[in-house]
């Protein structure tokens, strides 16, 4: 029997954020006989996903974590690393945007066919947004294909004449296994109770990083307003990142810490979702949230600024707002979608192709015709 093509996989860390949660929904449910994923992670930590890239036959490699003034480090490394390496790999697919152009050159040097991968939009322009729009700049002159997780996050990365080229450049969905958040009253008896939400209680849930873009402070001040007038509501957060102390700490000043669950990172999130009765996203920008796509399917009302893609909003269980209109106004908002039923939206998520065996099959097919053309 054939080897499988092994891919390779760049990515920052592998825990549980959009990109990542794609990616292991593709490498769970692609023939692993025709096609293996590996990975290099820019980070020597352990990350969430590592065992099970192991138990289904992925490598992981760890690449230092790029700060600057590592430049001729990192360098060094990735052309080490094709030395050694780049006759196993006929195809590597950047995720990790910042340092693309570095590492993808590398790999065409070493006669390896480049795919860059774009995840999200540059609608925020803060320090780190433009030292970020910089570094990955010039990737558009250097890959040899381009995916984005929407049309907009292609232009932003990309620019207009390659996100227009469909031969060049494709939205690749992030598709989810649907059958994984169809509504279960035994998930949501099975959630609050482990948290110790009473059955009568109002739950606000959020699944996200804790980063800037993902605007938990703002959260904070909406759910304070909340609390104003339902004292029995609780805020549900998923998650983990840099700012998660931080916000932590803005809970415990206003006097929130009862009504404020810090769940951490976890694997099972499409039993969260059913623990819920709204889900907030007040996100500065986002490329296409693929927990709005788990939110959705799991039959939440969703309560959404309008930062967010609307390549996002498939069904209408999501509402959108200015996040400029305030806290109060949010907070009033997400109080009247209390009472809103959780509907089957199975069937619209589907029609709108982000089920992940019609994706898995599509880009399966791409893997094989990119290796046996370019490999």
């Amino acid at each position: 029997m054939d080897k499988p093509i092994r891919v390779l996989h760049v990515i920052g860390i592998m825990n549980r954020g959009g990109a990542e949660t794609m990616i292991m929904n593709l490498y769970r449910h692609i023939d692993r006989s025709k096609v293996q994923f590996d990975f290099v992670e820019n980070s020597s930590e352990p990350a969430i996903f590592d065992e099970e890239i192991i138990s289904l036959g992925g490598r992981i490699y760890r690449c230092p974590h790029y700060n600057g003034k590592n430049h001729f480090t990192y360098v060094k490394w990735w052309n080490e690393f094709f030395q050694a390496h780049s006759k196993e790999y006929p195809i590597v697919h950047g995720h990790l945007g910042s340092t693309a152009a570095i590492y993808l050159a590398i790999a065409k040097k070493y006669g390896v066919y480049t795919i860059a991968h774009s995840h999200n939009t540059n609608a925020n322009r803060s320090l780190q947004q433009v030292a970020y729009a910089v570094y990955s700049f010039p990737t558009r002159f250097v890959a040899d294909h381009f995916f984005a997780c929407s049309a907009e996050a292609a232009r932003d990365r990309f620019g207009r004449k390659i996100s227009e080229n469909h031969q060049l450049c494709q939205v690749l969905k992030n598709a989810i296994d649907l059958q994984q958040f169809f509504i279960s009253a035994s998930n949501r008896e099975y959630i609050r109770k482990k948290y110790a939400i009473d059955k009568d209680a109002f739950v606000i849930g959020h699944i996200g990083r804790f980063a800037e873009q993902k605007n938990h402070r703002f959260l904070i001040e909406v759910f304070e307003q909340i609390v104003r007038d339902f004292p029995n509501a609780v805020l549900l957060l998923v998650g983990d990142g840099e700012l998660r102390s931080k916000i932590e700490n803005m809970v415990f000043e206003h006097n929130l810490t009862q009504n404020v669950i810090f769940a951490g990172v976890q694997t099972n999130v499409q039993e969260f979702y059913q623990a819920m009765d709204v889900f907030a996203f007040p996100s500065l920008y986002e490329g296409l949230g693929i927990v709005l796509i788990e939110a959705q399917a799991s039959g939440l009302p969703c309560c959404v600024s309008d930062s967010v893609s609307q390549e996002a909003i498939l069904t209408k269980l999501i509402q959108q707002r200015p996040l400029r209109d305030g806290a109060l106004a949010w907070a009033k908002w997400i109080l009247s979608r209390k009472n809103e039923p959780h509907l089957d939206t199975t069937a619209e998520i589907q029609q709108a192709g982000y089920d992940i065996r019609t994706t898995t099959l599509w880009l399966q097919h791409f893997y094989e015709d990119a290796a046996k053309k370019h490999g």
